[in-house]
């Protein structure tokens, strides 16, 4: 399969580089390890409200990704979804990438937009046993804790986020966190604090109770056993991940992210970076940023897939 730009990685930076990509008339191939389009938004924060995008004073997640969906549509891009990159080759006329079905792509430059790689959630020690039964990682959907006692487990962003959306339709939420800091938003902490969910710190759950299903928690707080009834156990303690293949490729990387130089630029020739992925002085990890870097990856790489090409494009809104 022979395309101009081969993109590694369909979430939001991913479809945005689509696009822009097909604004430069490149023929695209994505390539995404997941099912569906969207990348980490899809797969867990679908209800999210996302708050950092230009024109948007919030939008939630799924909604998000349909309109990027929409928009890379435009560039006519092939999709192979499900699919791992697992090998590379570059030469001078450009790159072959191998996926684990044993297709071959061929293209005159890449870009990986793959976020944090592969990710596995953190477990809950003790909740060994009751995934599915009651506890889950991610909040992909509301409605099923409608009316039900949660607890949620974690002090980042996704335990606050989901506190703050579940809080009007279930019938408590108790939010538990080893320690007094949180890692999340503090516009977020302060609204929850503000709200009726239960704040428990210096606390953890020890165990979780019940009849096939989970009906119960044991919270120690302060070292001091405390039980709470709980239909719903969610547990928001972030996820391991790991480039995987991508590390076998001989790129630069600091802290399983990848390096690149203010043009986007990785040190394989042909091969460029871009979103959650990257690492360079002064990094800001966001959805706003990734689009950005998107568009200096795909201009940049456009002197790669045609010497002829200019890397500023001219302005999308000027006419023909």
């Amino acid at each position: 399969m022979d395309c101009d730009l081969v993109i590694v990685g369909a979430g939001p930076t991913g479809l945005f580089a689509t696009y822009y990509a097909g604004f430069r008339g490149f023929k695209i191939v994505v390539v995404d390890s997941l099912p569906e389009l969207g990348g980490q938004i899809t797969a867990m924060y679908p209800e999210k409200q996302i708050l950092d995008v230009a024109g948007f004073p919030t939008i939630k997640g799924r909604d998000l990704v349909a309109g990027l969906v929409e928009q890379a549509e435009t560039a006519r891009p092939t999709y192979l979804l499900g699919r791992t990159a697992t090998g590379l080759v570059t030469d001078d006329d450009g790159l072959t990438l191998t996926l684990d079905d044993d297709t071959e792509v061929r293209a005159k430059a890449m870009l990986i937009t793959a976020g944090i790689g592969k990710f596995s959630p953190r477990t809950l020690p003790a909740g060994e046993g009751w995934l599915g039964r009651g506890l889950e990682f991610f909040v992909p959907s509301f409605a099923p804790y409608a009316d039900n006692d949660v607890v949620i487990v974690g002090g980042g962003d996704s335990a606050f986020d989901w506190a703050l959306h579940l809080e009007p339709i279930a019938r408590s939420v108790t939010l538990v966190h080893r320690r007094d800091a949180f890692r999340a938003h503090q516009r977020t902490v302060e609204q929850v604090r503000d709200s009726s969910v239960e704040i428990l710190t210096k606390a953890e759950v020890t165990e979780v109770l019940g009849d096939g299903l989970v009906e119960r928690v044991e919270i120690t707080v302060d070292g001091e056993p405390h039980t709470r009834p709980a239909q719903s156990i969610v547990a928001a303690l972030g996820f391991v991940a790991d480039l995987g293949p991508l590390q076998q490729w001989g790129l630069e990387t600091e802290k399983r992210h990848v390096v690149v130089d203010p043009a986007m630029r990785t040190n394989l020739e042909r091969v460029f970076a871009a979103g959650d992925i990257t690492d360079y002085p002064g990094k800001v990890r966001l959805i706003a940023v990734g689009f950005g870097e998107a568009a200096t990856a795909v201009n940049n790489a456009a002197v790669v897939i045609d010497p002829a090409a200019h890397v500023f494009p001219g302005h999308s809104s000027e006419g023909n």
